[in-house]
């Protein structure tokens, strides 16, 4: 690194710092403005800092990789998450969580139960949002310890460096609230953008279509796939055969439709209890939320042409390094060895920025959302409820604090990006998946119901990777899942059912489909003219929405790989499905500019 790189980065971190405490009076009014920024920031802003809070730098590095093994598949597997949990806030679930006009998530849950069962719900939301958080700081903190470490000039270990970019980011996400999270964010989604765009013109410019033909397998440059995989690395780089093996894809079809079944439970779920959930509360009215969680899939088509650039000239320059390597290659190393091998004096110190910008957006927003709960639903809830709002403020400093100490504490013991990513996405959202389904769509579920599959849920993914260890994550989540369903069901189902006045007043308010029929007939013979939302609507628009975001994701690619015939195809997808959305969605959307 030279000088001049040093320098733009120590300039981006202080100038984040002092916006931070600049924008701290502001925040620091009550808990609506620290935690909600007031409701007053337009959507797009919201947009496109929760975009920069998925640009995150851990991220980054494992879709690297699986781009890099997997090649144009891997777009497919980042369902894992799943990506397309998007689409489903888009189409209907932003519209019926702002409906609720909340502070998080917890306190929704007294729109849906009952005071007695209610409470039961809040603390299992609380307590799963607390672990959900912790994990995802721990994620981060392996993503950025190895990350600097690799291009920072003090000698210094990952574990040291992690510690540090923690604990400064924690500076301006302790003083300035969301206020200061999504400022932040969106200077950072601009250093983030003009990062991937610099990184796919020069990949670009060294690489042609004919070059990277010669050196990946078959089927490793499209999206088709058959029962198999298909793509065999074994003559040319034999880690990453073991590393397809290791990760259990080669039977890609099966493995697809476990994604999509895994996905699309998760996804009707409805977003976790962090930054996504404070994004949507975060808009002024419900058509924002909706437009706010769209633009999200739209703003990330940067980071698809800064990994596509990345994964290229990987593929080109870094393959004779890693068969060095033999098998002891460490694919997460592949983001820092092309940038600190390929880019000029300058463009490096920018893309580095924006990199780091990259983890300070995930970090803040997740750091901000985990000590709303602490505070709205812990401390205000049942500790001092008539605590002013000074007070409260005081103590959403010292949560965040907390959660920052605590994130650091166990990214000391994580062992890799993957191990982090993966518990996460198997074992901790399969026990979130049951009842949070169940409650959106099953009136005879109570706030009893809720609390057992959220316990049972979370107790099995705590467990299950002591008592099996190496169980893979697709089978840990259907087991995750069962047993929380199990406890979901046998919780409502054993207990009173909530109060008819509960029930009409959520249906009104929500107008959900599903399960809801005696709940319906009664609040219809009130209010004749109420109109439920349209399952049949709201399915077509989230099986374009997923064509639509996959397409969006294949054509930079293709269009950083030179590959104009099937960028050419994915263009005209992207054009079809946008116009198909607009009829079925976009114009669907309630025009009506209340909270409410």
């Amino acid at each position: 690194m030279t000088l001049l790189d040093a320098w733009i980065i120590v300039i981006y971190l202080i100038g984040v710092v002092l916006l931070g405490i600049f924008i701290s009076k502001k925040a620091g009014k009550d808990l609506k403005n620290y935690f909600l920024s007031g409701n007053r920031v337009p959507w797009y802003w919201l947009s496109v800092s929760n975009a920069s809070s998925m640009f995150d730098i851990t991220g980054t590095m494992w879709v690297v990789y699986v781009m890099v093994v997997y090649g144009m598949k891997g777009i497919l597997l980042q369902w894992q998450w799943p990506i397309f949990n998007q689409i489903f806030m888009m189409v209907y679930l932003a519209v019926w969580i702002r409906r609720s006009n909340v502070l998080t998530g917890a306190e929704w849950m007294g729109t849906r139960f009952s005071r007695r069962g209610g409470e039961f719900a809040r603390l299992a939301v609380t307590l799963f949002a607390f672990i959900s958080v912790i994990g995802f700081l721990t994620y981060a903190f392996q993503g950025i310890g190895k990350f600097a470490a690799t291009f920072l000039p003090w000698d210094f270990s990952p574990d040291t460096y992690a510690i540090l970019f923690m604990s400064v980011t924690a500076i301006y996400v302790v003083a300035g609230g969301m206020y200061s999270v999504v400022f932040t964010d969106v200077i950072q989604f601009v250093l983030l953008g003009a990062a991937g765009i610099a990184l796919g013109v020069i990949a670009m410019h060294r690489i042609d279509a004919g070059e990277i033909a010669r050196l990946v397998p078959q089927g490793w440059d499209t999206l088709r796939f058959g029962a198999r995989l298909g793509i065999d690395w074994s003559e040319s780089l034999p880690s990453a055969q073991q590393r397809i093996m290791t990760d259990g894809w080669e039977f890609f079809s099966i493995i697809l439709m476990g994604l999509l079944f895994k996905g699309f439970l998760v996804s009707s779920a409805g977003p976790s209890p962090g930054y996504d959930m404070q994004r949507v509360l975060a808009t002024r009215n419900p058509r924002e939320s909706a437009l706010m969680s769209g633009m999200v899939t739209v703003s990330l088509i940067p980071r698809w042409i800064m990994i596509a650039g990345i994964s290229l000239m990987a593929v080109k320059f870094f393959i004779p390094e890693m068969l060095a390597m033999g098998a002891d290659v460490d694919y997460e190393q592949i983001l820092p060895f092309v940038i600190r091998r390929f880019l000029p004096a300058g463009l490096m110190g920018i893309i580095l920025a924006g990199l780091l910008a990259g983890f300070m957006s995930t970090f803040d927003s997740t750091v901000n959302s985990g000590a709303a709960y602490l505070v709205n639903d812990i401390y205000k809830r049942y500790i001092n409820p008539k605590a002013s709002d000074k007070k409260l403020v005081l103590m959403s400093y010292g949560a965040s604090l907390f959660l920052v100490l605590l994130g650091i504490l166990f990214g000391l013991m994580a062992e890799s990006i993957n191990e982090a990513m993966m518990w996460i996405v198997s074992g901790l959202w399969g026990g979130y998946a049951a009842p949070n389904m169940l409650k959106w769509y099953w009136w005879r579920m109570n706030g009893f119901g809720f609390f057992w599959g959220m316990v049972s849920g979370m107790a099995a993914a705590l467990c299950l990777p002591l008592l099996i260890p190496g169980l893979h994550p697709l089978v840990t989540f259907p087991i995750v899942f069962g047993l929380s369903l199990a406890g979901t069901i046998a919780g409502s189902l054993l207990t009173p059912k909530e109060p008819d006045e509960i029930l009409c007043d959520f249906y009104r308010t929500v107008r959900p489909w599903g399960f809801w029929k005696p709940v319906k007939e009664k609040v219809q013979l009130e209010t004749p003219g109420l109109k439920p939302s349209s399952f049949r609507r709201d399915m077509m628009s989230i099986c374009i929405g997923i064509v639509w975001q996959l397409s969006l994701a294949a054509v930079p690619v293709y269009l950083v790989m030179k590959y104009w015939g099937p960028m050419l195809i994915w263009l005209v997808v992207a054009l079809i499905t946008t116009g198909l959305l607009k009829v079925v969605w976009y114009d669907k959307l309630e025009k009506k500019s209340s909270g409410t």
